[in-house]
């Protein structure tokens, strides 16, 4: 896909109630710029999907849509073989609706843990941490933010974070024990309301103190927090800012899940891209 392309798989994805963000196409690309493929048939364009390689070893396959009058052609297994041909042997992982995990087991994918979205109402409350700052993220230097992303994600992932931490509609922090990255996250706007993601911090504590300057602009404003309902407490974090769920995934990977510390995660960067 060019950039064009993105923008109108994103459109399509906006219509599928997915909610992308309004910087996301030009993020998406940084990530891997040959890893996002779109079917067309006799130059239309009618189904897409993103197969983002972050190292020979690691792939992520999001961002899967055939257009609704293109459905039941067969079509879609053919942009799924072209992604996941173009991922080779790497270990891939999805976030899939729960309805179709039957069907990515019958591709090799094996269930790992389950997201949850959550939702909730934007509030004006920031909690100070004693021991620590919280400091807008383009103040650390950025192989500190990339060590601290890296050990929370398990792959390298340079080209995009640059892009995703300087979208012109986000904002992104970091709590710092001294010079020492303690969590970061991001807010960006998206098409209806607000992400953060990702949301990574050593404990809930930390967590919630990044949580609550990210959301502290926007008070009054729908926001989304998308945990892993394996860590207590992250999920503990959304209810306590009133959040309720509206939406699952199936975590899964094509070989054994990679260890990532789940405990670190408060917040998946995106769906579409891990």
């Amino acid at each position: 896909m060019s950039l064009a392309d993105l923008g109108t798989a994103l459109d399509w994805a906006a219509a599928e109630g997915w909610n992308p963000g309004i910087d996301d196409a030009r993020c998406f690309l940084a990530a891997d710029p040959h890893g996002f493929f779109m079917g067309t048939w006799d130059g239309e364009p009618i189904g897409c999907i993103s197969a983002v390689a972050y190292d020979n070893a690691f792939g992520f396959i999001g961002l899967y849509i055939v257009r609704q009058e293109w459905r039941g052609k067969g079509l879609g297994m053919r942009l799924w073989n072209e992604g996941m041909a173009y991922l080779g042997e790497r270990n891939v992982g999805l976030d899939g609706v729960i309805a179709q995990q039957a069907n990515y087991r019958k591709s090799g994918f094996v269930l790992a843990y389950r997201n949850v979205r959550y939702r909730g109402v934007a509030a004006d409350c920031v909690e100070s941490l004693a021991d620590m700052t919280v400091v807008n993220a383009s103040s650390v230097p950025f192989d500190r933010l990339l060590a601290y992303d890296t050990r929370c994600f398990i792959s390298v992932r340079e080209a995009f974070l640059r892009a995703w931490l300087t979208q012109e509609h986000a904002r992104a922090f970091a709590a710092l024990d001294g010079d020492e990255v303690r969590g970061y996250g991001v807010i960006r706007r998206c098409r209806s309301g607000y992400k953060i993601g990702p949301l990574f911090a050593d404990d809930l504590r930390i967590a919630r103190a990044l949580y609550q300057r990210l959301v502290s602009s926007i008070k009054g404003e729908t926001v989304f927090l998308d945990v892993p309902e394996s860590n207590a407490s992250a999920v503990a974090l959304a209810i306590e800012h009133d959040m309720t769920s509206v939406f699952e995934t199936a975590r899964m990977y094509t070989r054994a899940p990679l260890a990532a510390p789940l405990d670190h995660v408060f917040g998946v960067t995106t769906f579409e891209l891990g």
